[in-house]
């Protein structure tokens, strides 16, 4: 059975949204090879429709560059949309009911399934207990405001999370990586 992993680039205070406004200073070659290892341990991706879009546009135009851009656009992609028609960068969207169709690929034998970032796509996975391990990269900056990564999570209680690794990079970032505790949940 694969593992669904969420990987999200996270602010001190939690704000997922537009890393680019706040990612690159701390960018380095540990975090490189911690995002290559993490990508080549990965069959497919999962995503939602504004994330795939985005991705499409940022790696698509990559193709050729590097291992990193190859793996990125030859890999599978699943996209959760009730909007998205077409696709070309090798996807499909994941029609109907969208935890029985990831189920049924985590049942499928293989690497890991990835997700990047967070929105409506990881409210689903979460309300249906389908993440196997979130793994935040927490950026020591401050934004103030900004989407973040469980703002749309849909949590009507507290979600309790096992942390199982921990990863300091020198330019003081920080890769945290929690499993759903599910059997303190289940107990309580």
């Amino acid at each position: 059975m694969r593992k669904l992993i969420i990987s999200t680039m996270v602010t001190l205070d939690g704000v997922m949204e537009n890393p680019q406004d706040w990612s690159f200073p701390y960018w380095s070659d540990e975090i490189g090879r911690y995002a290559y290892e993490q990508l080549f341990s990965t069959e497919a991706l999962l995503m939602g429709r504004a994330t795939y879009e985005g991705f499409s546009q940022a790696w698509a135009e990559r193709a050729g560059t590097d291992e990193f851009a190859d793996r990125m656009n030859s890999l599978p992609k699943y996209v959760a949309s009730t909007t998205l028609q077409d696709t070309t960068w090798n996807a499909s969207v994941i029609q109907g009911d969208v935890a029985e169709a990831v189920k049924q690929l985590k049942q499928q034998p293989g690497q890991n399934i990835l997700k990047y970032g967070g929105g409506q796509l990881l409210r689903t996975l979460m309300e249906h207990d389908l993440v196997d391990e979130h793994r935040l990269l927490v950026y020591p900056v401050v934004v103030g405001s900004g989407e973040r990564i469980f703002d749309q999570a849909g949590l009507t209680g507290m979600a309790s999370l096992k942390l199982i690794e921990t990863k300091p990079f020198s330019s003081g970032v920080v890769a945290l990586h929690y499993a759903p505790a599910r059997e303190a949940a289940s107990q309580g």
